[in-house]
């Protein structure tokens, strides 16, 4: 220990007994995309203890831009797998766990159960409403960030403390906020707002804010190409209907089959109410008549026409080519079934 983490035990506010505590702690990241990829690099480095990285994609070329974890070998890998290899190269005597599922109201507290900690990488307000309601139900604490164009935010979750839903009562409209594909990303805004989560994370598990005085809740906004930062009070909503009134809408979702359109990618995300664990190869084979197939151990890609369909283990399904869910359902039932 003493020579891998030399220089973060030196520091006065880390030391040996801090040390100590990140290697006993343990850390689930939500989504390894640009900010995933920053955070888990991060605390891996770090000597945090266990990390689990829960990732529902596929590495694609445009990818590599700006997730910093992957390279050119890594495309058509599931993202979490990929990270995790990475990470274990970097630092082979702590724990990381690959999840390749779509975290959803229907695996979430199972997959968050035991976090010391949760860290947002995800690209959709949906899943980080999720996140909130069962963080703060279970009283964990998360850290909420995000990144587009020049500029990205960050805002840590404390139990107890204003959640997501006093800054955001609501889900705006989709189509009403920006995307990176819509809008682009600078790759440096997403490592400076990682690195900024991933350092809030590291306070947050040597315990930091058990100290009072140091609980109040902010928005942090910073803008890297204009070199601009401002900070937010966030105060606690009285009628905020989670971390108040304690109804957790979106985790008590009644949806069983859940339809998600991935964030300007032209693709459909199917994931079925039951899903049953398909046997990869033997879908493959069935389909190599049909149009073009390349199957892994996690994922198989089958390509017919305008429409690739990447389908997991699972049974979860994305279908590119379409933005429409009717369309995407169809060729779902069409190639594998209801």
């Amino acid at each position: 220990m003493q020579s891998r983490y030399s220089r973060q035990i030196i520091l006065q506010n880390i030391k040996e007994e801090g040390q100590e505590k990140l290697l006993k702690s343990s850390v689930v990241i939500v989504g390894c995309g640009a900010l995933g990829t920053v955070a888990a690099n991060n605390l891996a480095r770090a000597g945090v203890g266990k990390i689990f990285i829960i990732d529902r994609d596929f590495v694609e070329l445009n990818n590599l831009q700006r997730q910093m974890l992957f390279d050119e070998k890594d495309v058509g890998e599931p993202k979490a797998v990929a990270a995790a290899k990475k990470a274990s190269a970097i630092n082979s005597e702590i724990e990381i766990i690959p999840v390749i599922k779509d975290l959803n109201h229907t695996n979430v507290e199972e997959l968050l159960s035991g976090a010391d900690i949760v860290l947002d990488g995800t690209d959709n307000i949906q899943t980080r409403m999720l996140v909130n309601d069962v963080c703060v139900k279970n009283g964990v604490p998360w850290v909420y960030t995000g990144a587009i164009g020049t500029s990205g935010m960050m805002m840590k979750i404390l139990p107890g403390k204003a959640c997501l839903r006093c800054l955001y009562p609501g889900i705006p409209k989709p189509g009403s906020l920006p995307t990176c594909d819509t809008m682009g990303v600078l790759n440096t805004i997403t490592v400076i707002m990682g690195s900024m989560e991933s350092t809030e994370a590291i306070k947050i598990l040597l315990g930091k804010y058990n100290e009072v005085e140091d609980t109040k809740s902010e928005l942090i906004v910073y803008d890297g190409w204009n070199n601009s930062y401002d900070s937010i009070t966030v105060k606690k909503n009285d009628s905020c209907g989670c971390c108040v009134d304690e109804s957790f809408e979106y985790l008590e979702s009644e949806e069983r089959e859940i339809i998600t359109s991935l964030c300007g990618r032209n693709a459909i995300q199917i994931t079925p109410a039951d899903p049953k664990e398909i046997l990869l190869r033997e879908l493959a084979s069935k389909l190599e008549k049909l149009g073009k197939v390349k199957c892994a151990d996690f994922i198989m890609i089958f390509k017919t026409g305008e429409f690739e369909i990447s389908v997991f283990k699972d049974g979860r399904a994305i279908v590119k080519g379409t933005n429409d869910e009717k369309v995407a359902r169809s060729i779902y039932a069409r190639y594998i079934g209801t």
